[in-house]
C-alpha cells in the first residue's frame, strides 16, 4: 500500500536538544541547501524562554555525531570553547579520601576471548599486578595531563582509548543554530500559546502568542522540563525515580579559569550530594546537585562557594528537578526529546548522549503521515530501556557507598535499589561477572571501573583462569604498563594538543560579561 511522506515538521522548543534534533533531521530528512525538498523543517522557540545548559560534560559519541553533520571538531572547539574530556575522576564517593577515575577506554587486553579484569582480580589477589588505572592508558593519559589522538590500527595501543568534550553547551546550540539556519531551516520566534487536536488526538496545529499558527506532519517537543505537547497535551505519564535518585536541586555558577586545563571532569561527593568542576577553555563550570530533603538551598551554595578555585563570575543559578522518565515518548504524531522526554542527572554526563539516542532512534524509525504504531512502540521501548540503563549506572554510584557521616549517605547505603541493579551488583559480587549489554552506553570497562573504585571486590575470580600461567600473565601485564609509560612519554600536554590544533577564540571573560552571559539561564 502506497504511503505519503511527511512533508513537514515542527520542532518545539530549541537550546540543545532542538537545534541538535534540527541538525540531524535536516541532514537526513529535511530541505537541502540547494532547495531539493524531501521535507520542510521549522523550529518554534521563544527568546522570552529560558534554556537550560551553562556548561556540560559529554561521552565520546558525540563526535559521532558531529561527524555524521559534516562538522569540523577544530572550528566546533573554537566555537564551543570546548576541551577534551578523558573521563569522570570521582572523589570521597566511596570514602572520604578517595579518588578513582572512570576512563574513557580499555583495561589491560583479552586473552582467549577472556576479558582482562578476570586475570587482574587473579593477579592482584596474589599480590601480582598493581591498580585497575596501571593498564589503562586514557586513565594515566588524564592523570599526567597529555593528549593524543586515538589511532584506528586494533593492534596499537593507541587504539585502546576514546575522549570526549566539555563544553558550553549554550554555545553549541548557537553553533548548531547558525549551520542550519544556513542550510535552509526556518526558524520562528514564538511562544506557544495553544495547542489544536484532531478527533483522534494527534497534534493538527500550533497556535502562538502572536496570533500565527502553525501546522506540521510531525511535531517533536523540544521544551524541556515543561514537556509542553508530551506532557501537557497528551498527558504522558511521568515515571518518578526519586526514590533511587534523591538530589532534587542543583546550584551553578561560572569562575574564571585557574591553572592549566584538565582533561576530566571532576565529581566531588559533598555531605548532602556532589559538586562538578568542568574545565573549559575560558571559564570553569561548577555546580552542586543535592537532595534538598537534606540541605537548604543557601547551605547548598555555601558549600559550592567555599570549593570555588577562581572568580565568581555571575550570580548563582538554582535549578529544581525530578529524576525520571516520561513513560511513553512518542504518541501520535509527536516525539519527546532530550528533558521533555525524561531528566537523570549530570553525574555521568549523558544528558547530550541521550538526546542523541532519541534523535538516532526517531531517524531508524522515521515514519510516513500515517503513523504505524509499531514505530512509536519500538521508540518507546527502546528509549525506555536506555534510560533505565542510564539510571542503574548512576544509581550505582550512590548505593555502593561506605560512608556513614551524614544521613544523605545512610539513605544511599541503605536505600532499595531496581532488581536489575541488585542482580548485576550480586553477579559482580559472587563471581566477578560483568553483564555485557552490547547496546547499552556503558560498557563492561564503564562498571568496571565504578565497581573497583568503590571497592567492591567479587569473593571469587573467574574459574576459567586457573588454566593459565599468571606469573606469565604478569610480566605481559608489566610489559603494557611500561607501554604506557613509554607512550606518555611521547605525547604533548593537554594543553599544548588543544591549543596546537585548535586554536580558542575567546570572547570577553570579564565578570561583567558573564553577568550579561548567565544571568538567566540555568544548568
Amino acid at each position: 500500500m502506497a504511503t505519503q511522506a511527511i512533508q513537514k515538521i515542527a520542532i518545539v522548543g530549541g537550546g540543545t536538544a532542538g537545534w541538535m534534533t534540527a541538525a540531524a533531521l535536516m541532514k537526513f530528512v529535511g530541505t537541502a541547501s540547494d532547495k531539493k525538498a524531501r521535507c520542510e523543517i521549522v523550529l518554534v522557540e521563544s527568546d522570552e524562554i529560558g534554556t537550560v545548559g551553562v556548561g556540560e560534560g559529554t561521552l565520546p559519541l558525540i563526535r559521532q555525531f558531529n561527524q555524521t553533520l559534516g562538522i569540523d571538531e577544530a572550528e566546533f572547539i573554537r566555537e564551543t570553547n570546548a576541551t577534551y574530556k578523558l573521563g569522570i575522576e570521582f572523589c570521597n564517593w566511596a570514602r572520604i579520601g578517595d579518588a578513582y577515575l572512570h576512563p574513557f577506554g580499555d583495561y589491560g587486553f583479552p586473552v582467549d576471548g577472556i576479558e582482562f579484569y578476570h586475570f587482574w582480580l587473579a593477579l592482584k589477589e596474589k599480590g601480582l599486578a598493581g591498580s585497575l588505572d596501571d593498564y589503562s592508558l586514557p586513565a594515566q593519559m588524564a592523570y599526567a595531563n597529555k593528549f593524543t589522538y586515538p589511532e584506528r590500527d586494533p593492534s596499537s595501543l593507541l587504539s585502546t582509548f576514546s575522549y570526549a568534550f566539555h563544553l558550553d553547551a549554550t554555545a553549541y546550540a548557537r553553533y548548531l543554530r547558525r549551520r542550519t539556519e544556513a542550510q535552509g531551516i526556518k526558524r520562528i520566534e514564538g511562544r506557544v500559546e495553544h495547542i489544536i487536536q484532531t478527533e483522534d488526538g494527534s497534534i493538527e496545529s500550533l497556535k502562538l502568542a502572536s496570533g500565527e499558527d502553525i501546522s506540521a506532519d510531525l511535531y517533536i517537543d523540544c521544551t524541556g522540563f515543561r514537556a509542553l505537547l508530551i506532557g501537557d497535551t497528551f498527558k504522558s505519564e511521568f515515571c518518578d525515580w526519586s526514590e533511587w535518585l534523591s538530589c532534587d536541586r542543583a546550584v551553578a555558577v561560572p569562575t574564571s579559569r585557574t591553572g592549566e586545563l584538565l582533561s576530566y571532569t571532576k565529581a566531588i561527593a559533598q555531605p548532602a550530594g556532589w559538586q562538578w568542576r568542568i574545565p573549559l577553555q575560558h571559564r570553569t563550570g561548577n555546580g552542586y546537585v543535592y537532595s534538598s530533603k537534606h540541605i537548604s538551598d543557601d547551605e547548598a551554595f555555601g558549600t559550592l562557594k567555599r570549593n570555588l578555585d577562581g572568580e565568581l563570575l555571575a550570580e548563582p543559578n538554582f535549578l529544581r528537578f525530578k529524576a525520571g522518565h516520561r513513560k511513553i515518548s512518542w504518541i501520535k504524531n509527536c516525539v519527546a526529546i532530550g528533558l521533555s522526554s525524561g531528566f537523570l542527572e549530570p553525574l555521568e554526563s549523558t544528558s547530550i548522549q541521550l538526546i542523541q539516542q532519541g534523535i538516532t532512534k526517531l531517524l531508524e524509525l522515521f515514519p510516513s503521515k500515517n503513523i504505524e504504531s509499531c514505530l512509536s512502540d519500538e521508540f518507546n521501548r527502546a528509549m525506555l530501556l536506555e534510560y533505565e540503563s542510564v539510571r542503574d549506572f548512576i544509581v550505582l554510584n550512590y548505593h555502593a557507598t561506605e560512608r556513614d557521616d551524614s544521613p544523605f549517605w545512610d539513605y544511599c547505603r541503605q536505600m532499595g535499589i531496581p532488581q536489575e541493579l541488585k542482580e548485576k551488583i550480586d553477579l559482580y559480587k559472587r563471581r566477578g561477572y560483568i553483564i555485557e549489554q552490547q547496546q547499552a552506553l556503558f560498557l563492561i570497562p564503564s562498571w568496571l571501573a565504578i565497581y573497583t573504585g568503590q571497592h567492591l571486590v567479587p569473593e571469587k575470580v573467574d574459574p576459567r583462569v586457573a588454566g593459565f600461567d599468571l606469573p606469565k600473565l604478569a610480566e605481559r601485564a608489566a610489559e603494557l604498563k611500561q607501554q604506557i609509560i613509554d607512550a606518555l612519554d611521547k605525547m604533548a600536554s593537554n594543553n599544548e594538543e588543544l591549543l596546537r590544533n585548535c586554536a580558542p577564540n575567546h570572547n570577553d571573560a570579564s565578570p561583567q560579561a558573564y553577568r550579561n552571559l548567565y544571568g538567566q539561564s540555568r544548568i
